[in-house]
C-alpha cells in the first residue's frame, strides 16, 4: 500500500487493508461509524483475514457493542481469535490503521473517506513501536455478547430449526438490536420467536441464559411486560411434579399474520 485511498467509502478502505495485511493489522482510535464498518467488512470477508487488534476509547466501544447485532458478529470474530480489542482511557486524536509496511491515517470528509498513505520505513517503525507500547498497556475490553454463531446453533439444538430460522430473519430484517427504541433488543426477540413457535419460557430463558444472552430473571422480566402490552400470551402446561409450565403464544393478531420482517416490525410499533 504506497498511494493514499482517496474518493472512497470506509468499508472500502477497510476491505483493502484487511487484504494488504498479511499476519497483523492495528486499528487505533476508530470512529463509531469505522468500528460497525470494520465488523461487517470482517465478517464478509472471504479471503484470510489478519490478526486486528482493535483499540479504541472504551466508552466509544461500549456504546457500539449494545447493539446485539455487532455485538453478537465482534464476539465471533473474537472466537476465531482474528480480533482483540482493548481500551484506553487517553486515546490519540486520530484515527489510524497501521500494517507492517504502511501507516495510514483516516480522515472523514463527510460523505467520503480519505486514507492518507505514509510508507516512509523509519515513520512506519516509529508508529508500530508507540502503537505497540499503548497496546500492552491498555486494558482488555470484556465482550459479554455471545458469538452468534453459537446463538444461531445452540438455539436450533434446543429450542428448533424453525426458531432459528424465525430469529435469523428477524436480526436480518433490522439495522440494529438495541432495544431504545431504534430496535428490538436480544431478549424481546428471543421471547417472539419462542412465541411465535409456542416454545415453553422455561426453556427459551434456560437457552438464553446457558449462551450468555440474559439471565433467566430478565427472560422472566421481559416476557411480563410483553404480556402486559398484549404481544404474547401464555397457557399452563402441566409436569408431573412441580409447578407448571408456561407456553407462549403470539398474543396479538397483527403478530400473528405477519412474516418474520413485518413481525420486527408490528411488535415495534406496538412497543413504541
Amino acid at each position: 500500500m504506497n498511494s493514499n485511498l482517496l474518493d472512497r467509502q470506509l468499508d472500502d478502505i477497510l476491505r483493502e487493508l484487511l487484504a494488504e495485511s498479511d499476519d497483523e493489522l492495528f486499528l487505533v482510535n476508530p470512529s463509531r461509524e469505522a468500528i460497525e464498518s470494520f465488523v461487517d467488512v470482517a465478517t464478509a470477508f472471504e479471503d484470510d483475514r489478519p490478526l486486528v487488534r482493535l483499540l479504541a476509547d472504551e466508552r466509544t466501544l461500549k456504546d457500539v457493542m449494545d447493539d446485539f447485532i455487532v455485538a453478537s458478529n465482534t464476539a465471533d470474530l473474537v472466537d476465531a481469535d482474528v480480533l482483540e480489542l482493548r481500551t484506553t482511557e487517553s486515546p490519540p486524536g486520530n484515527s489510524l490503521a497501521l500494517t507492517a509496511d504502511a501507516v495510514v491515517a483516516l480522515v472523514d470528509a463527510g460523505s467520503q473517506v480519505g486514507g492518507l498513505v505514509s510508507d516512509d520505513d523509519g515513520f512506519v517503525e516509529s508508529a508500530s513501536d508507540a502503537y505497540q507500547s499503548r497496546w500492552e498497556s491498555a486494558d482488555e475490553y470484556n465482550l459479554r455478547t455471545p458469538p452468534i454463531t453459537r446463538v444461531r446453533e445452540t438455539l436450533s439444538e434446543e429450542i428448533s430449526p424453525e426458531a432459528e430460522d424465525d430469529f435469523s430473519n428477524i436480526l436480518d430484517s433490522l439495522e440494529t438490536a438495541r432495544g431504545d427504541g431504534d430496535g428490538l433488543d436480544e431478549v424481546t426477540i428471543s421471547l417472539l420467536v419462542a412465541a411465535k413457535n409456542e416454545a415453553l419460557l422455561y426453556d427459551i430463558s434456560k437457552w438464553g441464559e446457558d449462551v450468555g444472552i440474559a439471565s433467566k430473571a430478565t427472560f422472566s422480566r421481559t416476557k411480563t411486560k410483553l404480556e402486559d402490552m398484549g404481544l404474547i400470551d401464555t397457557e399452563k402446561v402441566p409436569i408431573d411434579v412441580g409447578r407448571p409450565r408456561l407456553r407462549l403464544k403470539l398474543g396479538d393478531d397483527r403478530l400473528t399474520d405477519a412474516d418474520n420482517g413485518q413481525l420486527a416490525t408490528t411488535a415495534q410499533s406496538i412497543l413504541n
